[in-house]
């Protein structure tokens, strides 16, 4: 069996073809054989589990096994208390309400990488950056979500499915899953224990993305450690 696990990267599909002529994972996993588990939306990034494990597959995209995915979220503005308590509690969206979320502010930004499109900001309104961890997998769910709440998203990263993480993966690298993680993941979906948040992705060179003022700066000397 084949566990490989992918940061996608901006704009590219989760899926193998395109008449389109869009990017796809074609493009970044020269793996035969593999498909992936869920989707990330063309506009997000980071975290795709690819395998040919169609049990495992089966067992991670079913919302009974309630696989928690987080998600670093670049919203527009300063989310309230309010807001917030709103995404726990789960928001309306298209008559369906979802699922209560984990929800809150990242007290340091997170050192991720620079996006092939640099983000739009508005000068007079503050971006911020806000983790959310939910199990289910609506179509466009979270940002979805912050924008039922008064808060849109303007950039969404994927850093973890369950006890996976990018780790150091740089946007279009890939590896495989070690035998440890796949005993883990097989463990949780079939209803194993929970597992602790991911570490923050470092950049290369030790250097890190300032997306909010969209220039690289040195990374401190120490940062807060910590499947749309």
């Amino acid at each position: 069996m084949k566990y490989i696990i992918l940061n996608k990267p901006y704009e590219v599909l989760t899926q193998f073809t395109d008449e389109a002529g869009r990017a796809t994972l074609k493009d970044h996993v020269p793996v035969p054989g593999i498909y992936p588990v869920g989707r990330l939306d063309y506009d997000s990034e980071g975290l795709v589990l690819l395998t040919d494990d169609k049990v495992l597959q089966h067992r991670l995209s079913d919302p009974k096994f309630k696989i928690e995915k987080t998600y670093w979220v670049q919203v527009d503005g300063l989310p309230t208390e309010e807001a917030l308590d709103e995404l726990r509690r789960g928001v309306t969206i298209k008559g369906v309400k979802t699922a209560p979320a984990k929800a809150s502010i990242l007290e340091e930004e997170p050192q991720v990488w620079e996006r092939s499109t640099p983000i739009r900001f508005r000068k007079e309104i503050p971006a911020t950056w806000v983790e959310i961890k939910i199990s289910q997998g609506m179509n466009r769910q979270v940002r979805r979500m912050t924008a039922a709440v008064g808060f849109p998203t303007l950039r969404l990263i994927r850093p973890s499915i369950g006890p996976l993480t990018i780790g150091e993966l740089q946007p279009g690298e890939y590896r495989e899953l070690t035998a440890d993680e796949v005993t883990k993941l097989k463990s949780l979906s079939a209803g194993g224990s929970n597992f602790k948040s991911p570490a923050k992705p470092k950049g290369k060179g030790g250097r890190h993305y300032d997306s909010r003022q969209n220039s690289s700066r040195p990374r401190p000397s120490k940062s807060k450690e910590d499947f749309q």
